[in-house]
């Protein structure tokens, strides 16, 4: 399915990512030292712009369980896309961003109707299947606080705890804050520290103050052109196993533009 491009005038932030710019974001020391390693043990030396992943997926969504197959792409920290194929239906889900950028995004209905996300719902990392351009990839912006939380067990392993969120002083008027509906918690393998999981919060579309856990789990890391790849992810939504994808190739910087999102 070929997709234009749209202006999503009902998934805006309330302020552009450049109106940040003169506030003051609060890092800790010990947190960005375990981002920058992790960052250091997924890629090395090695620039990474865009990636694109195909394999195949199960979607479970109560009783319905549908297998396909599905191709995921990249393009730096703001802009992703999946495509899933199945035998009941072809499902699609964009995250972009504005000329102002202003993130946005869209998912395709089987009937292949668009459906619009809230705009409380485009505040995380738009790549969440790829640790390296996800949220662990904004040690170095200063628009974000970093926050270590301290070592902890996570499915049998033991693992460095961050959290990432745009500053407090972002958003005081916007309720809740762009502080808690960007935060995202990063778990690093504490031996590795290749991420083991990461995890944010949904929302209902007519309210976001209604929280829906979100939690990521990357395993099966192999090594592409110098870039570790998790080439198993799988979704949870609200504690159930949603999306569960093997990867059986990965591109990465082949020259993906904006124009496929």
């Amino acid at each position: 399915m070929t997709l234009k491009r749209l202006a999503l005038p009902f998934c805006l932030l309330l302020i552009p990512f450049t109106a940040y710019s003169q506030q003051t974001a609060i890092q800790n020391p010990q947190a960005v030292a375990f981002a920058a390693q992790a960052m250091a043990a997924l890629t090395g030396t090695t620039q990474v712009s865009d990636i694109t992943l195909t394999g195949t997926a199960t979607r479970t969504l109560g009783s319905d369980i549908e297998n396909g197959t599905i191709t995921l792409k990249a393009l730096g920290t703001l802009y992703s896309r999946y495509d899933l194929s199945t035998e009941v239906a072809t499902r699609t889900e964009v995250r972009s961003v504005t000329s102002a950028g202003v993130p946005q995004g869209y998912w395709v209905a089987p009937d292949g109707s668009f459906q619009y996300m809230a705009g409380h719902n485009c505040q995380t990392g738009a790549v969440w299947f790829f640790p390296v351009l996800s949220s662990l990839s904004l040690v170095a912006n200063p628009l974000y606080s970093i926050s270590y939380i301290g070592q902890e067990s996570l499915g049998g392993n033991q693992v460095q705890h961050i959290s990432f969120a745009l500053s407090p002083a972002a958003s005081p008027s916007i309720t809740p804050p762009l502080q808690v509906l960007s935060t995202t918690d990063v778990y690093l393998d504490s031996v590795s520290l290749l991420p083991v999981a990461i995890a944010f919060s949904t929302h209902d579309d007519n309210n976001a103050g209604t929280n829906i856990p979100v939690e990521i789990d990357f395993s099966n890391y192999q090594q592409v052109n110098g870039v570790q790849v998790p080439f198993h992810v799988q979704k949870y939504l609200n504690g159930s196993l949603f999306l569960d994808v093997t990867i059986q190739s990965a591109a990465l910087n082949s020259g993906i533009t904006s124009s496929d999102f």
